[in-house]
């Protein structure tokens, strides 16, 4: 499967209130051994309410868990390196034209 062809990632996390699975699709991109995605509405997302208060994930890089590729469990985390942030900034703006936004990095375990 080329990563850079496909579109979205498919991203699972636990309700920070219900603890219920969620799944989101979303923009994404690859960078030095990790995917990393923006969330439009920074800590306001329920997303990232979610990962703030339970980091472990689920994604996968297609539709189907059983039969993707790239399917996999492991940690988000909201980087803070300037000069990370500017690398997905710019792969984000060059792949779909946008970026602007918390990015937050989503590494397989």
């Amino acid at each position: 499967m080329d990563m850079a062809e496909q579109k979205f990632l498919y991203l699972t996390t636990t309700g920070h209130r219900s603890g219920a699975r969620h799944e989101i699709e979303i923009w994404y991109v690859e960078h030095e051994g990790c995917y990393y995605i923006v969330s439009e509405k920074r800590d306001a997302s329920h997303w990232v309410r979610n990962i703030q208060a339970d980091s472990a994930v689920r994604f996968r890089i297609g539709t189907d868990w059983d039969t993707d590729a790239i399917a996999s469990e492991g940690k988000a985390s909201f980087p803070d390196d300037p000069a990370l942030i500017a690398a997905v900034r710019a792969k984000m703006d060059a792949k779909y034209g946008w970026s602007n936004g918390l990015v937050v990095a989503v590494c397989g375990s």
